[in-house]
């Protein structure tokens, strides 16, 4: 089985749908459809900070990463912000997420951006078994008001 990764096309609408729906599910959350999509075209629009990144297992996209970038006060460049990274339930176990993470420290260091960092919800033990092999957590905890 081989896994490659790549910049998301359009024609990956309807995979990454399905794929971003099974994730909203894992967390539980729902999110209006107007957001998602909002989120796709914002992937595709050149003035949008978001990205997104897909990763195939023998040609079929099996999962994505969306990131951002933005500037920083402690940095001079741009930080990389991992905001949503997901592997299909089927191929997990096959190197997706690692194939991912590397793709985006490549392309990290490919565009010059200062950092790449992310968070997990506390009991995706699964997700921080693969983040902890990269690097240990740093100790920040999030804090988020909704509005």
């Amino acid at each position: 089985m081989t896994v490659t990764s790549r910049e998301a096309s359009v024609g990956d609408e309807a995979r990454w749908r399905a794929l971003w729906a099974d994730y909203l599910a894992f967390y539980e959350v729902t999110v209006a459809p107007e957001i998602t999509d909002g989120t796709w075209r914002r992937i595709f629009d050149p003035a949008s900070a978001i990205g997104m990144r897909v990763a195939e297992l023998d040609g079929s996209v099996v999962g994505f990463a969306l990131y951002l970038t933005h500037e920083g006060t402690w940095i001079s460049g741009r930080d990389c912000y991992l905001e949503d990274l997901f592997v299909d339930a089927d191929a997990r176990g096959h190197g997706v997420g690692r194939a991912l993470l590397d793709d985006l420290i490549a392309l990290s260091k490919e565009n010059g951006w200062s950092r790449l960092y992310w968070h997990t919800s506390e009991t995706n033990t699964r997700a921080q078994a693969l983040y902890d092999s990269y690097v240990k957590s740093d100790g920040h905890i999030r804090y988020r008001i909704n509005f």
